[in-house]
């Protein structure tokens, strides 16, 4: 077995990875940015190092400085979660040829399944059909143009070494298309380091069905069962169920075998997810997932198997300890993404900041995976899942109801979250009877009831910094890098001015209005993008500046038609709730 496993990941996934390394006995080392000095996972890891920076590019996705603590650390294995370097072949490649184990595919499966582009091929070979679309990355917008004339609109641009929803693009019509690449483009860079992107005929109204696949190194590939990821908003899945509802047992036992079919095709090693779309009773390939799922606990709540000890005994060489005729899948499963999230008026928009409270749910059939707790700050610069929030029951009636009565006891304050919308969710209709859709959520969900959240953050903790100083310890110089409080406004007066920012009355999904014609941002982001200047003309609706938080882009529109006056954001600004960049008289 391994002795020590550096995880190359934060937040939750860190934090469940770090868990069942403990219960096997195995040490854990963490890496961390700036922001993540005191987060969770590395409170509870048994060893922690500095990445240096704040934003991703600048931390969790510079593979030289975590190749560095692989090597600094000694540890014989890394983890890469899900998200960051988790499909990175490059990486993978790099920690294989210093001698570690790579607790994932082989970087030659990441190559091929890694990229969009090339898995439709690969599952194309061993008969396995797509959904039509390219099959070289996109170099244009003209090429969209084509596939739309040729195909029909709406089609899908995609991150070809994305995942998750990152990176995804509906484009309606010709006109569309160079402002979505190019966003889509933004957005696969910013999260998974790579630009490529490809485009798909986007299915009108299809559910999303995925397969959780095993292989180990010794020729043996087994599929545990399907999940039902449909219902989702910008692409990005919000509730997770094991099994799917309203699916024959022919379809699931055809959809297991073409995902073996599938890993055994790309020499697939360790946990792998097969996607589909499935409509009017086909399936049809989407990609692969080269690691482990976010959602992979509604398959251990109905199979009692923990995926990652699986993917750790497999990485340390052993084989699979069951085989396909011994999976028993029991009763129902649902897993809830509570996203740091603004899901007023459909609106979803990320809600960074500090959890002042944090009641946890308990009882039977309840488990919850969290990468914070009170006190923790969730930062604008990276992924908002808060926790997911799982129940089990013996069928899926059982688990909805055990899930409402779950959120009714989980309490988050600090921070906007998703729970909200899980509860209309969960209690509309459609979902309940299996008519809803990947798109259904946007589309038809009613979530004008849910009052906007507002909370006034008092930062009641001291705003530190860093300083780097010499010190003597036995005698032996030093340079170390010390936090110390950075003696700016008092907590008192950063309270007020934060209590007369929250004053500022929101008004839109995408911007607020204060005062006369005054343009507010509804979030604390980055300006990414600025679409007018002073004395440019605009009309209601129209784009101001693209707005980054979380790793989505927003736009904030002009709710009044007129001329811009007092810019007072450039592109790299940073702003937050309620700033002023601009009026429109």
């Amino acid at each position: 077995m391994l002795s020590k496993v550096l995880v190359a990941n934060r937040g939750e996934i860190a934090v469940r990875i770090i868990r069942t390394c403990r219960e096997l006995g195995i040490e854990t080392v963490a890496v961390y940015s700036d922001l993540d000095r005191n987060a969770m996972h590395v409170r509870l890891a048994d060893e922690a190092f500095a990445l240096g920076g704040e934003t991703a590019a600048d931390s969790y996705l510079k593979t030289s400085a975590v190749l560095d603590v692989i090597e600094r650390s000694r540890a014989d294995a890394v983890h890469p979660g899900y998200g960051f370097l988790s499909e990175n072949g490059d990486f993978a490649k790099s920690v294989v040829d210093a001698g570690v184990a790579f607790i994932g595919p082989p970087p030659e499966a990441i190559a091929i399944m890694g990229d969009k582009v090339s898995a439709r091929a690969a599952a194309a070979k061993v008969g396995v059909a797509g959904v039509p679309g390219t099959t070289k990355p996109l170099t244009g917008p003209d090429e969209v143009i084509e596939f739309g004339q040729k195909h029909g609109w709406p089609v899908a641009i995609k991150a070809a070494y994305g995942g998750g929803g990152r990176g995804m693009k509906v484009v309606h019509s010709a006109g569309e298309a160079a402002a979505q690449l190019a966003s889509a483009q933004r957005e696969a860079t910013a999260y998974f380091g790579r630009s490529e992107a490809y485009v798909e005929r986007y299915l009108s109204w299809p559910r999303h069905v995925e397969m959780q696949i095993f292989a180990d190194s010794h020729g043996n590939c087994i599929w545990l069962g399907e999940r039902d990821c449909t219902v989702q908003r910008r692409h990005q899945k919000l509730i997770e169920e094991s099994p799917a509802p309203s699916f024959s047992e022919k379809a699931r036992k055809a959809m297991g075998e073409a995902s073996v079919k599938i890993a055994k095709g790309c020499g697939y090693v360790n946990a792998g997810t097969v996607e589909f779309l499935y409509q009017d009773e086909e399936f049809y390939f989407l990609e692969m997932n080269t690691r482990l799922q976010v959602e992979h606990p509604v398959t251990e709540m109905v199979t009692g198997l923990d995926l990652v000890e699986l993917q750790l005994r497999i990485a340390a060489g052993e084989k699979l300890p069951l085989k396909q005729d011994d999976v028993d899948r029991r009763g129902h499963a649902i897993e809830m993404r509570i996203n740091a999230e603004e899901p007023a008026a459909g609106a979803f928009r990320p809600s960074p900041g500090t959890i002042t409270r944090f009641a946890q749910p308990d009882g039977f059939g309840i488990r919850l995976d969290a990468g914070y707790d009170e006190g923790d700050t969730v930062s604008q610069h990276y992924d908002n899942l808060i926790a997911k929030l799982i129940v089990w029951g013996a069928d899926r009636p059982a688990a909805r109801r055990r899930a409402l009565r779950a959120l009714s006891e989980l309490e988050i304050e600090g921070v906007a979250t998703t729970a909200p919308a899980h509860r209309i969710v969960l209690s509309h209709p459609d979902f309940i009877e299996t008519r809803h859709s990947t798109v259904w959520a946007e589309q038809k969900l009613d979530l004008s009831g849910i009052e906007p959240y507002q909370q006034i953050n008092t930062e009641d903790g001291e705003t530190k910094v860093p300083r780097d100083v010499e010190a003597e310890v036995d005698g032996r110089r030093y340079q170390v890098r010390l936090w110390v409080p950075d003696g700016g406004p008092s907590i008192a007066a950063r309270a007020e001015a934060l209590f007369k920012k929250a004053q500022r009355k929101p008004g839109g999904s995408q911007g607020a209005v204060v005062g006369a014609g005054a343009v507010t941002v509804p979030m604390q982001g980055t300006v990414l993008r600025l679409l007018v200047a002073d004395g440019d003309d605009v009309k209601v609706g129209q784009t101001i500046c693209v707005l980054e938080a979380m790793k989505m882009e927003n736009n904030v529109n002009a709710e009044s038609a007129g001329t811009v006056k007092d810019l007072k954001v450039s592109e790299g600004s940073t702003v937050g709730p309620g700033d002023v960049i601009c009026t429109v008289s």
